[in-house]
Order: structure tokens, then C-alpha cells, then sequence
């Protein structure tokens, strides 16, 4: 991804739809440029192509949603890959963090092997030839391409995983991470049953939202890998439940 993808997507996570001459003339390049960029983005699914435009989805889409924070998730995906030894064996779960998390695990470590229940994800990494992927079975939600439900559980149950990645779309102090969609919640509650350790990747700006739908309590949590824009009493919560945090910048 080069930095003329980020400033892309981080146009369109401000604007939604874009022509393709504006782009253009904002980022210095020819439209031939542009539309070569736009067909690598779009390959990725992380944009829709128009005649004329680049837009994001306007449903509950992962490529919209990791258009937002772009640069963030990543510095944060880079962090926590850090933290993962060659030969290690981790679960995912389908947030637009863990998706750029998988990437760099793919590309940077050695005999990783990746338990996701995102379909997202292992279409994300395709392209990188070392990457090990279980994708887990179950019902299928089209928009955040992503399994869930029971069946999701019953193939988890035979992986025993040390870590478990997941995202979060809010926090509350007196509870922990909080999420949306109820199925997506509760498939993560299942998984975590088999894993030894909850590690959450999400920027700070989710700390000032409050969700809807109980993910993680905090002191089920080990690690949280987010920005320096954290605040300070979401901190004070975190630590005094001894959770590890760490923090990326979140302006380069």
C-alpha cells in the first residue's frame, strides 16, 4: 500500500464518493494514475468503482470500515505484529485492525498460521504467498464478510490458540469493549472461550463511543494495541485491571 492509497482512502472516509479528476488534481498525478490506483484498491475490496468515481460502500462494509483511520490501523496492525513470535499460532477475529494486523503478519514473520472467522481477511492476504490461513465455517454475513453463529463455535473448539486478536467498536468503563452487530459479538464471546489471552488492536477515538452490546469485560483483556490519543481516564481503567498497553502515534 502506498502513500497514495492512504490519502485515498482517507479522502474517501471524508467524502464517500469522489470523481476521479479531483483525485487527480489533489494528489498531483494523472488520471491514468489514479484509475490504476483506484483498480488496486478496488481489488483489495476496500473501494467500489463508479463510471467516473471511487466511492466506499454505503452498508456495514470492511473495506468502508477500514478506509477510516487508515493510517492508524496500520501503525497499530505493525505494533502488534511486533508482538508475535515466528511459528506462533493466532486467532482473529474480522475487524478492519485485525485485517491490516494479518497483512503484516503475513509479511513479516515465519510459519504464522492465522484461525480467522473473516472472509475479509483471508481474501486481504492473498496475495502474499507465505500466508496460512484456517478460515473458520459458519453463516456467512455478506457485508462485513465474515462467519458466525454456532457453527462458527463448533469449529473453533478444536484450536487452542495463545492469543485472540480482536477489534472493538466502543468502550465503557464500568464494563470494558463493546460492540455492534449481536451476532459478531457473540461469536467473538465463543471464541475467546478458546483462547488464553484477549488482545485488543483499535484507535483511541473508539474509547468516547459507547456501543450497544457487551464484547470483552476489561479484565479479561491482556493487551490493548492503540494510539497515544487514548484518554486518560479509559487508561486509568485499563491499567488498574492490568491490562499491557500500547501505543503508536497517531500522527506521522
Amino acid at each position: 500500500m502506498t502513500n497514495r492509497h492512504t490519502k485515498i482512502l482517507d479522502v474517501l472516509s471524508k467524502k464517500q464518493r469522489v470523481e476521479v479528476s479531483t483525485l487527480s488534481g489533489m494528489l498531483g498525478v494523472s488520471q491514468v494514475t489514479v484509475r490504476k490506483d483506484l483498480d488496486h484498491l478496488e481489488e483489495r475490496g476496500l473501494i467500489l468503482r463508479e463510471h467516473g468515481y471511487a466511492c466506499l460502500d454505503n452498508s456495514d462494509d470492511a473495506g468502508k470500515r477500514m478506509a477510516y483511520n487508515f493510517d492508524i490501523k496500520k501503525r497499530i496492525a505493525r505494533a502488534a505484529a511486533a508482538s508475535v513470535e515466528d511459528g506462533e499460532t493466532v486467532m482473529l477475529e474480522s475487524g478492519s485492525c485485525c485485517a491490516l494486523f494479518a497483512e503484516e503478519l503475513a509479511c513479516t514473520k515465519k510459519d504464522v498460521t492465522i484461525i480467522t472467522n473473516s472472509v475479509f481477511i483471508a481474501n486481504y492476504i492473498r496475495h502474499v504467498p507465505a500466508a496460512k490461513i484456517i478460515l473458520l465455517g459458519g453463516y456467512y454475513q455478506p457485508d462485513a464478510q465474515v462467519m458466525v453463529g454456532p457453527i462458527t463455535k463448533k469449529c473453533g473448539e478444536i484450536f487452542l490458540s495463545k492469543k485472540f486478536f480482536i477489534g472493538a467498536d466502543g468502550f465503557v468503563p464500568r464494563f470494558g469493549f463493546t460492540g455492534k452487530d449481536y451476532m459478531r459479538v457473540q461469536t467473538i464471546i465463543d471464541l475467546s472461550e478458546y483462547a488464553r489471552g484477549i488482545i485488543v488492536l483499535t484507535e483511541s477515538e473508539k474509547f468516547i463511543q459507547s456501543g450497544v452490546l457487551g464484547l470483552a469485560r476489561t479484565e479479561s483483556v491482556k493487551e490493548v494495541f492503540t494510539d497515544d490519543g487514548i484518554p486518560a481516564d479509559a487508561e486509568t481503567v485499563l491499567r488498574s485491571h492490568n491490562v499491557e498497553i500500547h501505543k503508536v502515534s497517531k500522527y506521522e
